[in-house]
């Protein structure tokens, strides 16, 4: 769910980078957020505007050796934390002035081609997928998981149509040997009932295993809220999302944070009910036909964004129950 898409190791594509900037107004100055700092792409433009501090967050520790460059480069207005964005509140940021938190929720082309962590159906590794900071693998997830835990995970996280049989011939499959990569790569293949020659079999499958193994629906809905409840009077929040499920709940919280008054502790003599975020745009942002054609996997990219209205940590939200089915296939995670 984290960083930015690039096509190589030499170029580096930040998605709707321009947009981005656009809407984070870095050239006021104060202290930003990158939650998702991968590459450092939104970071390091940010950075060129004077009087900006940023705090770059990743769970994924090799995203510490492009950090510490950028520390070097900026030692005054520049911290990384090897961190989840769900930690947001653990940050000490008493005395900052934050104007702007920002979420890319996609993963870089270095992450997907990285074996070790066997993001990709085209991996020769092991079945990992984990970003950082986990407490289980997919390996674990597919070997141990019953047939409905493993077909309701495929379901709604994947939105595969054809889970029930995927996840049926998964644990037949282990029975006789530990799934791989690959093995679950055939497995799946082997279990589809029509083949889409537009996109890969594993596609959906892989998405959801993604998802369960790092926690994403959780970690967004969390990281979501700190984000809300510590930017400062006309910061903004920023999310860029890659697929229907992270665009689903951004969606709906930035609906319910925008459109549901909140009473202020601030001014708790008058009671007064007020409306704390504006929601400038209904619509997403999504990116240029330019950008599509240096940067393929960007057209399914999609800009958020809300600019905090006042000052308040007092954040009312029914987000946790509006996807309360969610988080509870993802706590099936607990057992592993």
């Amino acid at each position: 769910m984290e960083a930015t898409i690039v096509l190589d190791n030499v170029k580096h594509y930040p998605v709707l980078l321009k947009e981005i900037i656009s809407v984070i107004s870095p050239q006021h100055g104060g202290t930003f957020i990158d939650c998702t700092f991968g590459q450092g792409g939104y970071t390091q433009e940010i950075l060129k505007h004077k009087n900006t501090k940023v705090i770059g967050l990743d769970r994924d520790i090799n995203s510490g050796i492009i950090g510490k460059k950028v520390e070097k480069k900026f030692p005054n207005r520049f911290l990384f934390k090897n961190l989840k964005f769900s930690n947001l509140n653990n940050l000490k940021l008493k005395n900052e002035n934050i104007k702007g938190v920002v979420f890319d929720l996609g993963y870089s082309f270095t992450q997907i081609k990285d074996l070790e962590k066997g993001l990709s159906f085209n991996s020769k590794g092991k079945l990992n997928m984990m970003m950082g900071l986990n407490n289980f693998s997919a390996k674990d997830a597919i070997n141990n998981l019953e047939v409905k835990e493993i077909e309701r995970i495929l379901k709604y996280f994947g939105e595969e149509k054809d889970a029930k049989l995927i996840s049926k011939n998964i644990v037949k499959e282990r029975q006789s040997k530990e799934i791989d990569t690959q093995g679950l790569v055939k497995i799946i293949e082997n279990s589809k009932r029509k083949k889409n020659y537009k996109t890969h079999s594993c596609t959906k499958s892989f998405q959801a295993l993604r998802i369960f193994v790092n926690k994403e629906i959780s970690e967004l809905i969390d990281g979501l809220i700190y984000s809300s409840k510590i930017l400062k009077k006309g910061g903004c929040l920023a999310v860029v999302t890659f697929h229907s499920i992270e665009d689903k709940i951004v969606k709906y919280f930035f609906r319910s944070i925008s459109e549901n008054k909140t009473v202020s502790r601030y001014e708790p003599k008058l009671q007064e009910k007020k409306i704390l975020f504006e929601r400038v745009l209904k619509k997403p942002i999504i990116p240029s036909e330019q950008e599509i054609k240096e940067n393929p996997p960007s057209r399914s990219a999609k800009l958020r964004y809300l600019i905090k209205k006042e000052d308040s940590y007092d954040i009312e939200s029914d987000i946790y129950e509006k996807f309360s089915h969610l988080i509870e296939i993802e706590n099936l995670g607990l057992k592993l």
